[in-house]
């Protein structure tokens, strides 16, 4: 029996007819040229030349790829396979790869892909989601002076697997050239997807051509309105990120003139960040109030906690914010138990409750020792949004509370430079810190993962003027309105 995937796992997403034309007609110079579509679903890229070949894995969408496409080869079956295989080699290739999560993109078909990219020296994480080896695997398959025109997700401005991605590119083309667009070409989805083409296979480039487009507008041929990012710049400068790219470079200088002053500190380099504790079962071990009076739970078993960052809303957490979210009976406590510790008779009964006999089947909870002893609760001396919608918060922990993976616990190291410097946190500075170094989430979020948020810049007074504080609040609304916040 076929098991087709979902439209999700299988990442299908089919592209509009005008992208698809377009992109072919960037990849494709004469009518003898062969080209490949590594992932062809429907065939709509194959239907718009007929000297093509296409790789599909789901049956059903191979079998209308070959009805669409008559005149173009379709194989069925695993791309990365096909490739390993395949002495065929092609003048171009063009498509839209699937956009598969390493959490779905796993097992036999992973280890081959990353075997393959390894082989022609682009080495990926864990974290890689399955485009990105796709495209390096389809590269492998041209002739020299080969091109490549693709539609790619937006991850690929700041997602750490790109990196190796734009690194293979840059040392096997002439031509690399990233085409960032504001306006969603899946209207549909959350996810935000760019422009790629090269060209020049088997030669090397000294930068990214990057452009800029409010919105997508067919060209037979690549915009040739680019800017030239020198690949040092890019690794240096900005961590081998091209999202700080889609900001003037008026902006971007105002925003470095800052990260090169002496007084100026990452994050990381006076305080760390991590993410809470993960309970295995949120309902079971946060009690509200009146819940743990009716079970007769004793205090010191109890810690208030934050639980979303929806709950950072001043700039410090007291013990009146505590008596607050007490009095208004929300979920907020804590049951807090060590390993090896003495447990009253009240919370035995709670732990053998229904509840507890439901949560204790949880994977986390089954899978630790003893199942009801939360690891890694700890008292931060910040807590920061993970998320977050106009802007991040930075709240000062004065109650001792402890928080949940939903937000970041920051840990100072050194209270000295943390006592100059985070002042400054809501300032132009701290918020397009923010917008730079995080990254969009969809539906206009942003998220900081614990790294990025250890890269955000802090600095004295006396580094930021009236007219570079004028630069960063227009590099603010411009970053959020890549990020669609606010519609």
């Amino acid at each position: 029996m076929t098991v087709r995937l979902s439209q999700k796992e299988a990442g299908a997403y089919y592209t509009p007819n005008s992208v698809v034309s377009a992109l072919v007609s960037w990849a494709v110079r004469r009518d003898g040229d062969r080209m490949l579509d590594p992932s062809c679903g429907d065939g709509r890229f194959l239907v718009e030349h007929s000297n093509s070949v296409g790789i599909e894995q789901d049956p059903v969408s191979a079998h209308v790829a070959i009805a669409r496409a008559p005149a173009a080869l379709v194989h069925e079956g695993d791309f990365f396979q096909w490739a390993e295989a395949t002495a065929e080699r092609f003048e171009c290739t063009a498509g839209n790869p699937p956009f598969i999560r390493y959490q779905t993109f796993k097992g036999a078909v992973r280890a081959r892909a990353l075997a393959l990219c390894a082989a022609q020296g682009a080495t990926f994480s864990g974290l890689a989601s399955s485009w990105a080896p796709f495209l390096v695997a389809t590269a492998g398959l041209l002739k020299p002076g080969g091109r490549m025109a693709f539609v790619v997700p937006a991850e690929i401005g700041h997602a750490p697997y790109a990196a190796p991605l734009l690194e293979y590119l840059v040392a096997h083309f002439k031509r690399v050239q990233l085409v960032a667009v504001r306006e969603k070409l899946f209207p549909d989805l959350s996810e935000d997807c760019w422009l790629l083409y090269t060209e020049g296979f088997s030669g090397t480039t000294d930068h990214i051509a990057f452009t800029v487009l409010d919105r997508f507008a067919w060209s037979a041929r690549p915009p040739k309105q680019a800017e030239k990012i020198p690949l040092n710049e890019w690794r240096e400068s900005w961590n081998r990120r091209l999202r700080p790219y889609l900001l003037p470079a008026s902006i971007r200088d105002a925003y470095r003139t800052i990260a090169c002053d002496p007084g100026s500190h990452r994050l990381s380099s006076f305080a760390s960040v991590g993410i809470g504790y993960v309970s295995g079962d949120n309902g079971f071990f946060h009690l509200r109030p009146s819940e743990a009076k009716r079970w007769r739970i004793p205090a010191a078993y109890l810690h208030p906690t934050v639980r979303t960052g929806r709950m950072l809303a001043q700039r410090s957490i007291t013990p009146t914010t505590v008596a607050a979210w007490q009095k208004a009976d929300e979920p907020v406590m804590l049951l807090r138990l060590q390993r090896g510790q003495e447990i009253s008779a009240s919370v035995r009964r709670y732990l053998d409750s229904s509840a507890g006999q439901e949560a204790r089947q949880g994977y986390k909870c089954r899978n630790r020792e003893p199942w009801y002893a939360v690891p890694d609760v700890q008292v931060p001396d910040f807590i920061m949004s993970y998320m977050a919608g106009r802007s991040a918060n930075l709240v000062q922990n004065s109650a001792g509370v402890t928080c949940t993976n939903t937000v970041h616990g920051v840990r100072v190291r050194d209270r000295a430079l943390a006592t100059k410097l985070l002042p400054g946190w809501g300032t132009p500075l701290s918020q397009l810190s923010c917008e730079l170094e995080g990254h969009p989430l969809g539906g206009g979020m942003l998220k900081l993962e614990p790294r990025e948020a250890g890269r955000l810049l802090f600095a004295p007074s006396g580094a930021i003027t009236l007219a570079s504080a004028s630069a960063l609040e227009e590099g603010i609304s411009i970053m959020q309105r890549w990020r669609h916040y606010g519609g």
